[in-house]
Formats: C-alpha cells, structure tokens, sequence
C-alpha cells in the first residue's frame, strides 16, 4: 500500500509534538506516558485518516513499546537511589504478567469502540482518585499477600494492557494505599511497568491488522515511526520537565491534569458512543 508522503509528514509532525508533550508532562507531573500517549495516539492517526476497527489496539501496543524503556531507564535510577522496592515487585511480577499476557488475548479480539469505552471509564477514575484523592488514605499497613495478591495482581496487568499503560497509575495508588512511601512507590511502579509491557508488546507484535487501514510502518500492533519519535522525544523533554518541577509546586499542576485527564476520558467515551 503507498503512502501519501504530505500525510507521512503530517503523521511525523504530529508524533514529534505529541512526545514533546508527553516527556514534558512525565518529568513534571512524574506521569505514566501511556495515559497521555494513547488518547493523543488515537486522535492523531484518526485525524490523519488511519480510522479502522482496531485502531485502538494500535494504540495500546505502541504506548506499551514506548514503556518498555521508559520504565527500564525509571527503574535503572531510581535504584541507583535504592528506591526500588525488590521483594514487592519480585512478589507481585508473576500474576502481572499474567494478567497482562490475559489483556493483550483479550484486547485482540475487542473492538476498538470497546476499548475505547475501557480507556475513557478507568481513565476518568484515575482522574478522579488524582484530583481527590488524600495522600492519607489507607487500605492496609502492609502490601496484601497470598490470596489477595494471587487475585489483584493480574488485575493489575489486565487493566494496564487494556489502557495501554504502565505501571504508575494503578500501581502507585495501590501502593500508597498499603502504606508504601510514595517515593518507594513510585520507583516500584516503574518495575511494574516493564512486567506489563514487555510481555504484552510480545503478544501485540504477533497480532494481525488489517493493512488498509493501519498507519504506515506497523509490526503487528506496534507503529514503530511512532515508537521510535516518542523514545527520543520523551528523552529529550523530560529533562525540562523535571527542572520545571524543581522550579514550581507540583501539587496544583497535579489538580489541573486530573480536570485534563476527566475531559479526555470523557471526551474518548463520547466519540465511543458516536455523538
């Protein structure tokens, strides 16, 4: 199938702005990538005409690809710190890759309207629990084992595949809520993130789309244009958004995502319902 090179260029251009934008927001707000990257993944390949049924699965698994290194290089330096968590993340790992092996056979046979009405409900959530959410809350004193584990664990990486996330946004809250610092927390999630996406990036890459419809330079279900353009953005822009962060109180910029994060996730649930 040829590709239009004016389109190709609007595709790159657009790519560019949205990792920008991305490594901006993770260095600053310390956001998972994915909850920005696949709602901006979808409304630029949409907009440039790639609009097929599993356009969402595009989505997912490339944002997955882009996490693989972006949670490698997290976890590689915040343990340079000993920030990093082992025995959680040992103990946890096994029933996320689990769950997250579950996520990508089932996101390989959902619609992307479906998954775009899972995306916009579990993000508006996470909008929510950001802008409300009390650092105070607490579900336990210690990190839940045995059974309980066995059964949240894989829901962990269930969840993430489904949204095309990493491990920050259901995995620092769960912590934190069993009483894990939240800088321990943060630096654990990072870990989590590389047990979600490694084992779903393998399972997208064997997936079939149908090449009339996907955007040019896609293995499977990964664009790798995109993923590459993200990789070297984010490596570029995060670093300004850490200096920003030092520079500002992160806390009410913290709010204002959450409102950001509520309107795209509603916005995503009402182009799911075609109005």
């Amino acid at each position: 199938m040829a590709h239009d090179p004016a389109l190709l260029f609007q595709m790159l251009l657009l790519l560019l702005v949205i990792g920008g934008v991305a490594g901006v927001l993770a260095g600053l707000l310390g956001v998972g990538g994915g909850i920005v990257l696949v709602p901006a993944f979808f409304y630029a390949f949409q907009a440039l005409g790639y609009d097929g049924p599993q356009l969402m699965q595009v989505c997912l698994a490339t944002s997955l690809a882009t996490i693989i290194v972006t949670s490698l290089r997290s976890v590689a330096s915040h343990n340079k710190k000993s920030a990093v968590d082992w025995d959680i993340l040992r103990t946890w790992a096994p029933g996320i890759v689990v769950g997250a092996f579950i996520g990508v056979l089932v996101a390989a046979n959902l619609r992307s309207v479906t998954l775009q009405i899972v995306f916009g409900t579990l993000a508006f959530v996470i909008g929510a629990y950001m802008g409300l959410g009390k650092a105070h809350w607490r579900l336990g004193l210690a990190m839940p084992n045995g059974l309980a584990r066995a059964i949240v664990s894989p829901c962990v990486g269930f969840l993430s595949v489904l949204m095309g996330i990493g491990g920050g946004s259901f995995g620092v809250p769960l912590m934190t809520l069993f009483n894990v610092p939240i800088h321990r927390a943060v630096a654990t999630a990072a870990g989590f993130g590389v047990t979600i996406a490694v084992p779903a990036v393998i399972g997208f890459l064997f997936m079939e789309i149908d090449p009339a419809t996907r955007p040019p330079f896609t293995v499977g279900a990964v664009n790798m244009v995109a993923f590459g353009l993200i990789i070297m953005m984010t490596l570029l822009t995060a670093p300004l958004g850490v200096r920003l962060a030092h520079a500002m109180d992160p806390k009410p910029l913290k709010r204002v995502f959450a409102v950001f994060l509520t309107l795209v996730a509603l916005n995503m649930l009402r182009k799911a319902a075609g109005l």
